[in-house]
């Protein structure tokens, strides 16, 4: 699967040049930010098998970076549940049991369904035309068989509905889970038995049509039954045997 860490230890960023505090503060805070989106890419694409060792060293020469930098990092993770933190024992990713999976995906499939009504009420013609755009960014993503991209901007697209509900407990509580889940919601796209990543796409098209309209009980059942379809497929995918290295549909 694609990802975003480099293959040879290549120092992220360049040292700060000379300047006052500030500026050399944005820059630690830029870097811990770019260490944080290749490292959090890397686990959510599976290339760290489920209840596995975190390989702190083989990720600090892919990143060309120190143990300091790469353990801040994994706290973040961490608190989004993606990994498990080991008392001196490093850290390993989180393994989900299927009846995980069940609960987490249906308290995501309500709070996306909310999502989706509140959204109806709130959202701006710009907000929409912005989410147009994600659409047909991802599509592009589908057409070129390109996951990483594809998963980036369906997040987005995902995060944007919840942003227009106006409601900050629902966001709170929807980033709480979407971390818990991320990993796995990337994998369900790689369920064999049917074509899940043509089936999604459907069921996008569907979601903008009825966020344009602002049909809030049709958009909310809609995104409902599309997080139900996840979960099928991510347990489908959960409990198939693994390639080495899956590839797209």
């Amino acid at each position: 699967m694609k990802s975003t860490i480099p293959d040879t230890g290549v120092p992220i960023a360049p040292p700060a040049a000379n300047g006052g505090d500030h500026q050399e503060n944005r820059h630690e805070a830029s870097l811990h930010g770019e260490i944080l989106l290749r490292l959090r890419d890397y686990v959510v694409e599976g290339n760290i098998p489920d209840g596995a060792r975190v390989p702190e060293r083989q990720l600090c020469e892919m990143l060309g970076i120190s143990r300091t930098p790469l353990r801040e990092a994994l706290k973040v993770l961490a608190a989004e549940g993606l990994i498990e933190l080991l008392p001196n024992r490093g850290a390993r990713v989180r393994q989900l049991s299927q009846r995980d999976l069940e609960e987490l995906f249906d308290v995501m499939a309500g709070l996306e369904s909310l999502a989706g009504r509140l959204a109806c009420e709130a959202i701006t013609d710009e907000e929409i035309t912005a989410i147009e755009q994600m659409h047909y960014e991802m599509y592009g993503h589908y057409l070129h068989r390109d996951m990483h991209g594809y998963f980036q901007t369906n997040q987005r697209i995902h995060e944007s509905i919840v942003a227009a509900a106006r409601n900050e407990t629902l966001k709170t509580a929807y980033a709480n889970f979407a971390g818990r889940i991320r990993r796995v919601r990337y994998s369900a796209n790689f369920a064999r038995k049917r074509q899940r990543w043509a089936e999604a796409m459907r069921e996008h098209e569907a979601i903008l049509d009825a966020l344009r309209r602002r049909a809030a009980s049709e958009l909310s059942d809609i995104l409902f039954q599309h997080l139900r379809n996840k979960r099928a497929a991510a347990i489908e995918h959960l409990t198939e045997p693994q390639d080495p290295a899956p590839t797209a549909p």
